[in-house]
């Protein structure tokens, strides 16, 4: 408190604007050292710096630099693992590049829904990243308004999208095409699949790569069974599955979903891996720590979400080319949970 009985504030760059009798625009310009400002002008705004104790801030600095230090990440989910681990990435890299972040939760895929979010995060300034894995992740890709810098995280695309897409990607498809070799190869028949939702109505990159290797190997296709992000979703589709003795392989969307499975796989009284391998997808905390321990294809996700905000960085500070690209090739991890198939199984 000072002896007014105010609480005192920091001078902004419109007070120092006041005392010097010039533009806020005037003061940006001689904090930034732009050349175009006479010298007695100059000397005057740097005498009001120096009365009233003024810092340049973020702000200020995008006055005059015409670019905010900010990014908004637009998301429909912040728990799931891979949701969070990207933010937790794009999180780290923007605060080591002196970046603010802001989340804009997209609560539905409603088109009005969307583009009011959209727009809000368009106005707060700055870049945007946008978490493009489910419906509402896709439209809000769509509505960003030309001009504004954004940044798609996105499933493996079909085929590469045109050099003015700039979006990050790990390559899902061939992890799920390894993950299905790696159960075929154990001696399986085939492998059931237990799917997460997509982020279109096309056929998504998981599905797809699993669905290669069954073809190549001329092995049967089940049919997938579609369950949920979460272990309930996992669970119902487990107890359709585990009521079939014919499967003795299953390979699961994400972890989440085989913690369900395998839940559902005990409580019909089926071994794991005696009588029924599981096999999971990213590589959840978790996933080494389950009875058995889980075999899961690993996710770099943070790495994701630092490559999202570095390719942002370089669109907002004109510094790196657009340019989409895959950013890794994602690492089965075999552990207890796969196994051969006990004979005449």
């Amino acid at each position: 408190m000072n002896v007014t009985g105010h609480t005192s504030r920091t001078a902004s760059i419109r007070d120092v604007a006041a005392a010097a009798d010039v533009s806020y625009q005037t003061v940006s310009r001689v904090i930034n050292g732009h050349p175009s400002v006479k010298q007695s002008t100059r000397e005057r705004v740097l005498a009001a710096i120096d009365e009233l104790g003024f810092r340049r801030s973020a702000t200020a600095h995008a006055l005059a630099s015409g670019r905010s230090r900010s990014v908004t990440v637009l998301t429909a989910n912040i728990t799931h693992h891979g949701y969070a681990s990207i933010l937790q990435g794009i999180e780290e890299a923007a605060r080591s590049a002196s970046y603010t972040m802001g989340i804009g939760v997209l609560e539905s895929a409603d088109e009005t829904a969307v583009r009011a979010e959209v727009q809000r995060a368009a106005d707060a300034g700055g870049g945007l990243i946008v978490i493009a894995y489910d419906p509402a992740g896709v439209r809000a890709l769509q509505e960003v308004p030309a001009g504004i810098p954004v940044v798609g995280v996105v499933e493996t695309p079909a085929r590469t999208p045109d050099g003015d897409r700039p979006w990050v990607w790990t390559d899902d498809r061939v992890a799920a095409y390894e993950a299905t070799r790696h159960l075929l190869s154990l001696g399986h028949e085939t492998v059931h699949y237990v799917a997460i939702p997509s982020s279109t109505r096309r056929t998504a990159a998981r599905t797809a790569g699993w669905r290669a290797a069954l073809r190549e190997a001329g092995a049967t296709e089940p049919r997938p069974v579609q369950g949920t992000w979460g272990p309930a979703g996992g669970h119902a589709a487990g107890r359709k599955l585990a009521a079939d003795p014919s499967v003795t392989a299953i390979l699961c969307g994400n972890d989440d979903l085989a913690l369900g499975v395998i839940r559902a796989l005990h409580e019909a009284g089926r071994a794991i891996p005696g009588e029924v391998s599981v096999v999971g997808f990213d590589d959840a905390p978790h996933a080494a720590y389950l009875t058995p321990s889980l075999t899961s294809v690993r996710q770099d996700f943070t790495g994701l979400g630092r490559a999202a905000f570095g390719l942002l960085h370089g669109v907002v500070e004109q510094s790196a080319p657009v340019a989409p690209h895959p950013v890794s090739v994602p690492e089965l991890l075999v552990r207890e949970s796969s196994g051969p198939p006990r004979p005449n199984a």
